[in-house]
């Protein structure tokens, strides 16, 4: 049941209050993965990107708000929806896409934790590993989706005002960063594209808003809340976050250090000749709250899809989920032993990730578009935009598979490959389902045979 009847009369005070299900996708799409790659695509190329760091929050947005339609519409998780509609081995696609990458992400998200809180005490990184797991496993399966809110808010609305500060103590060149703008990708470029957009559009964060929609209990009537809670997650807060970010990687490290093998003490220490002592410190609190909040959210996203496609509840008042929630965050733990420098790999974890986000996408999408799951098709320019961040994302990714391949055939490279191919195929066989249903009236659950 919706929170309040009718939406219409909720003041802006009420809907600040209810402010939450965007904010865990916020937390993660401002998290040191984003921050790894505007870090890097400003060290690297300047302002040249700042363009794609501009679409990235209003793409969001559209992914966001169009799995918010579609989550209001069937009142279930993404995979209960496909599992319904399209049958088993769809659902078990989804899952093993959203898994194998949110997993990927949350062991390099805990080695960034681990290693910044490194950095900043005389405790060591494994000892900080072993302390952030214990700490994460008790805190979400004691509270699970509530507390990881509630960390969302305080911890990204810091980060966002920490960065904003930064920007008053970097010099930025206005008509530089104007004549980023023009969208072009500069050579070696592709891939810190592909990590920057992939920071806000990413399959993560999509499947999440389902069922963090569901979580909160909101139906179509709660649709003008949904848009507020959307507009001021990610189009302000992840927004400002991106573009403060990214300038003052652009302003203050373009020239500097290595962007290409930047690491997170260098970027730090960049900035302190031109902020001071507190310049660096405050860098450095800075990805390590983007750090935190992303690591709470992305946590839930394995559990939850996991726990759905096994008909489980996904609330901590199943112990099941609950048990496999804690068993997630103590497990995340391993990423501390991980070698090479974290700041490169957050920024192949978004690139990586943009690979499976396409499916996710037309799977939303042709959701949306069947009558019999969400009743009420969207609006003609909410399919184009839906449309154009599809198409945006899979050039990425796209972008991104051919690099890899360029720089020789690895297990890395062939892993992403044989990824890539299943779920191009799988996307291509979705749509063309759903093109010959809207052309030749077959049902839409035709896909699944």
């Amino acid at each position: 049941m919706s929170q309040t009847a009718e939406t219409g009369s909720r003041s802006l005070g009420e809907k600040i209050s209810q402010l939450g299900p965007t904010w865990l996708a916020g937390a993660i799409a401002a998290g040191p993965a984003s921050m790894g790659a505007l870090l890097t695509g400003g060290a690297s190329f300047g302002y040249a990107l700042l363009w794609v760091v501009v679409i990235s929050a209003l793409f969001g947005a559209v992914a966001q708000y169009l799995a918010t339609k579609l989550a209001v519409a069937t009142e279930e998780g993404l995979v209960e929806t496909v599992e319904r509609r399209f049958g088993e081995k769809w659902a078990w696609l989804l899952v093993a896409d959203v898994v194998l990458v949110s997993g990927f992400a949350q062991l390099i998200i805990m080695k960034t934790v681990a290693s910044v809180s490194g950095i900043l005490t005389p405790f060591s990184t494994t000892v900080w590993g072993i302390a952030w797991a214990v700490v994460l496993a008790a805190g979400l399966a004691g509270g699970g989706y509530r507390i990881a809110e509630l960390g969302a808010k305080v911890v990204v609305s810091a980060v966002v005002l920490a960065f904003i500060a930064s920007l008053f103590v970097v010099p930025i060149d206005p008509a530089a960063a104007a004549g980023g703008l023009v969208p072009t990708i500069p050579s070696g470029g592709a891939i810190a594209a592909a990590g920057i957009l992939g920071g806000a559009v990413h399959i993560t964060i999509i499947t999440m808003q389902t069922y963090t929609v569901k979580a909160r209990g909101w139906t179509r009537e709660d649709i003008d809340l949904a848009r507020f809670d959307i507009s001021v997650s990610m189009l302000l807060a992840f927004g400002i976050f991106s573009i403060a970010t990214f300038l003052v990687a652009a302003g203050a490290l373009f020239g500097t250090v290595d962007g290409q093998g930047l690491r997170a003490i260098a970027a730090a220490s960049a900035l302190e000749p031109i902020a001071g002592q507190f310049g660096k410190q405050l860098f450095l609190v800075g990805l390590l709250g983007a750090a935190v909040s992303t690591l709470g959210g992305n946590t839930l996203v394995a559990p939850y899809v996991v726990a759905d496609k096994l008909g489980w509840a996904t609330d901590v008042s199943d112990s099941r989920y609950r048990a496999l929630l804690a068993g997630t965050a103590l497990v995340s733990g391993g990423g501390v032993f991980i070698g090479g420098a974290f700041l490169g790999q957050l920024v192949l974890v978004l690139a990586v990730g943009t690979v499976g986000t396409p499916f996710a996408l037309a799977l939303v999408l042709v959701l949306l578009n069947d009558p019999e799951t969400a009743g009420e098709a969207p609006s003609a320019a909410l399919n184009v935009g839906g449309v154009l961040v599809f198409g945006v994302a899979s050039v990425l990714a796209g972008n991104f598979v051919v690099g890899q391949l360029n720089k020789g055939l690895t297990l890395l490279s062939g892993s992403v490959l044989a990824f890539a191919g299943v779920l191009g195929l799988a996307t291509l066989v979705l749509v063309g389902s759903h093109l010959r249903t809207q052309f030749g009236g077959s049902n839409t659950a035709a896909v699944s045979e």
